[in-house]
């Protein structure tokens, strides 16, 4: 049988029957498990897109109870899988049940092959359709998270934070070190949000002289100092129905930190120069790598307005605490490099892996993407070496707990990511870098809450 050919799984505990049905399916790749244990086993494996189910396994061959079960479970690991159930003449309620519960398809024993054929090719077909659907809709939807890429607990529940606030007007504050992606989650918000359709507008307080950042936030009017020559709109107002991103707030000035506590209690800001108050509707996120407790403990920020950004306080922990996803980071920004310089690389060597796995990365993933940017234009072999690097390999914190259990659970975890972030996220790859087989694999993922 061609690999290529297309799988089905029969769960049959009849082996004359099963024979009988392989040799008429024969333009299939036929895979046959006796119980719903086997079966699981292989969906695990296999993930086939067709299933034939006799509702009749043991141990409850007479009824209908193991295939019912077997047909849940079925569905819950590969929910786009079509499941095509066989019952006897007389049990019609069994199979309707069976339809109920999600089953694409029902035939009664003994099977005529070009019924059976055509149920086989019709749920193959719907499959393939539904397969393509969701491809064109993940092309046609907006990536609101785009260039976001992790497979770290702490940094998903981020996310869904992101996810859960984004409808809201709520003022956000982002919190995290420089280059942990503090804009990229800014604009996650923006475009999750009812004001997708309006202006994200950012603007860095650290970047801008402290002269000139209040006219660039509120604007100013024709005259209102030399060189005014005319009316100009700032950074807020430009924003107005949209979303403002103030990055690193922990930068802004005494006197601005007044000024813009008094636009978020007012909505109404006013130009230099100006007389009237403009009211702005504007969705605020901020964000900084300080930390505010203590520029407030100095009187270097103020309280109230501290209070005033962070209704939603968001924590994003460092590339060095985030389990997996440095190996994770490094393929896809090699993926990327390699294409735009049109160079064909074959991922990193096991030393390279290992530094960048070990490495502190203190700035972040923006040190990353610039180390793998350098390492593709450097390497002159197949593969990315650890020379092409730059950097050497840290050491690991001794800070293990000893209680026996958490350590293997926490080394287990921690080995299964780190295979999954290897293997780029290919479950056969992990499962044989971990020594385990593939259904091994899914149950430590589901284990440990891992997709």
């Amino acid at each position: 049988m061609s690999d290529k050919a297309p799988k089905i799984l029969l769960v049959e505990d009849d082996v004359g029957l099963q024979k009988q049905i392989k040799w008429s399916l024969d333009e299939y790749d036929v895979l046959a498990a006796s119980d719903r244990e086997s079966a699981l086993a292989q969906v695990r494996r296999f993930e086939p897109a067709v299933v034939l189910l006799d509702l009749g396994l043991p141990p409850d061959a007479d009824g209908a109870t193991e295939g019912l079960a077997a047909l849940q479970q079925i569905l819950q690991l590969c929910p786009g899988t079509k499941i095509i159930v066989v019952t006897g003449n007389q049990d019609r309620a069994n199979a309707l049940k069976a339809i109920a519960l999600g089953a694409f398809d029902f035939y009664h024993k003994p099977f005529e092959e070009p019924v059976l054929k055509v149920v086989i090719a019709r749920a193959f077909r719907v499959y393939e359709l539904e397969r393509e659907n969701r491809a064109l809709a993940a092309r046609g939807r907006a990536e609101p998270l785009q260039g976001l890429i992790t497979s770290d607990p702490d940094m998903l529940k981020v996310c869904r934070t992101i996810e859960k606030v984004a409808p809201s007007d709520a003022s956000v504050l982002l919190l995290g070190e420089s280059g942990t992606g503090k804009e990229v989650l800014a604009r996650g918000l923006h475009e999750l949000s009812p004001r997708a359709r309006e202006r994200f507008v950012a603007i860095n307080c650290a970047a801008i002289p402290d002269n000139l950042l209040e006219s660039e936030l509120f604007g100013y009017e024709k005259g209102a100092f030399t060189g005014a020559a005319k009316q100009t709109i700032g950074k807020i107002e430009y924003a107005s129905g949209g979303t403002l991103f103030l990055d690193e707030i922990g930068d802004l000035p005494m006197p601005l930190q007044a000024k813009l506590l008094r636009f978020l209690q007012e909505r109404v800001i006013e130009r230099l120069g100006g007389r009237g108050e403009i009211p702005v509707d504007v969705r605020v996120v901020a964000a900084t790598h300080q930390r505010l407790d203590e520029l407030i403990r100095d009187g270097r920020f103020r309280e109230d307005l501290f209070y005033r950004l962070s209704e939603i306080n968001v924590r994003i922990p460092p590339l060095r605490e985030r389990q997996g996803d440095r190996s994770l980071l490094a393929h896809a920004f090699l993926e990327r490099f390699a294409q735009s310089q049109g160079r064909t690389l074959r991922g990193f060597t096991a030393d390279a892996l290992a530094a960048i796995e070990n490495h502190a990365w203190p700035g972040n993933v923006r040190e990353m993407e610039n180390t793998i940017k350098r390492a593709v234009i450097m390497s002159d072999g197949p593969q990315v070496a650890l020379e092409d690097l730059g950097i050497a390999g840290a050491k690991a914190a001794d800070d293990a707990p000893l209680n026996l259990r958490q350590v293997r659970e926490e080394a287990e975890r921690g080995a299964v990511v780190k295979a999954l972030a290897r293997a780029n996220g290919n479950v056969a790859q992990a499962a044989d870098l971990l020594g385990v087989s593939r259904p091994t694999l899914y149950d430590l993922m589901n284990r440990f809450g891992l997709k």
